[in-house]
C-alpha cells in the first residue's frame, strides 16, 4: 500500500495512506489521547479527546483519514486545554468515586484525570441520580460512570452481528441499554470482555472483584499512553546501538 509522509508536532511521519490519524500517530510512536477508540474497531468520534488541529482546523484524529502535506498540532497548550476541559467535564456529569471503585487503576477515565493534573474540575458537579442496573445474568451497568462512548455496543455482538447494547431515550436522558432476551444467554465470557472494553467502571462482571491487586493494575505504575511511546524509545535505542 502506498505510503504517504505528513507532519505531527513538528515531526515528520509516515503513514499508509486513508489510514486514520490516531492509528497512523500510535504506528509513529506518538500518543493521542482518546476514550471511545479502540484499535481494529470502527471509531465514532464520540468523546471528542482526540481532538487536533490539522491545517488550522479541528478534528477528531479516530476519524480523520491521514493525507500527505497534512500538518497536525496535538501537544500545544490550547490543545491540551480542551482535552484536558473535556476530561473535567465527564468527572462532572457523571458520579465517579474513584477510591471505592472496582476498576480503580484499570479506568482509562481516572488515568485521563491523572495524566492532565486534574485537581477538581472547573465545572460544577450535575450529581445525577442514575440507578444500577443489576438485571443481567452475568453483568452489573452502573449509570453513574458510563460516559457513553459506544463502544459495548460497537464491539459485543452475538453471531449473527446483532449488539447487545443500545442507546435509548435522547438528550441528557440517553443511556446505553441491554437487550434483556439477549443478556439471558449471554457467554460469561462476552461479559467479561464487555467489562474490559469498558473504559470506565460502567460494566462489571458478578461475582468478581479485586481480581487485580491495588497497586499491580495497569495503571498503578505506568501512566496511560506510554506503552506506545515507550516502544519508540526502544526501537531508538537500538537504532543508537546499532
Amino acid at each position: 500500500m502506498e505510503k504517504i509522509k505528513f507532519q505531527l508536532d513538528d515531526k515528520d511521519c509516515v503513514a499508509v495512506e486513508g489510514q486514520m490519524l490516531v492509528d497512523a500517530a500510535r504506528d509513529n510512536g506518538i500518543y493521542i489521547p482518546t476514550l471511545c477508540n479502540m484499535h481494529g474497531v470502527k471509531p465514532c468520534g464520540s468523546c471528542r479527546v482526540c481532538t487536533v488541529k490539522i491545517n488550522g482546523r479541528y478534528a477528531t484524529a479516530c476519524t480523520t483519514p491521514v493525507a500527505c502535506g497534512m500538518d497536525i498540532e496535538s501537544e500545544t497548550e490550547e490543545i491540551k486545554e480542551i482535552r484536558s476541559a473535556l476530561i473535567e467535564l465527564m468527572f462532572a456529569e457523571g458520579n465517579h468515586y474513584c477510591p471505592t471503585c472496582e476498576m480503580s487503576g484499570n479506568c482509562d477515565l481516572q488515568a485521563m484525570g491523572y495524566k492532565f493534573g486534574m485537581m477538581v474540575p472547573r465545572f460544577p458537579y450535575q450529581f445525577p441520580n442514575r440507578e444500577v442496573n443489576t438485571d443481567c445474568p452475568h453483568l452489573i451497568i452502573d449509570y453513574n460512570r458510563c460516559i457513553r462512548c459506544k463502544r459495548c455496543i460497537r464491539t459485543i455482538k452475538d453471531d449473527q452481528n446483532k449488539s447487545y447494547f443500545a442507546f435509548v431515550n435522547r438528550g441528557d436522558k440517553i443511556e446505553v441499554s441491554i437487550d434483556k432476551d439477549m443478556a439471558a444467554t449471554m457467554p460469561k465470557e462476552l461479559a467479561e470482555l464487555a467489562m474490559e472494553n469498558c473504559p470506565v467502571g460502567a460494566i462489571l462482571v458478578k461475582e468478581i472483584g479485586f481480581k487485580v491487586p491495588i497497586g499491580k493494575r495497569k495503571y498503578d505504575l505506568k501512566p496511560i499512553g506510554s506503552d506506545i511511546e515507550d516502544k519508540v524509545n526502544v526501537i531508538m535505542e537500538e537504532v543508537t546501538n546499532e
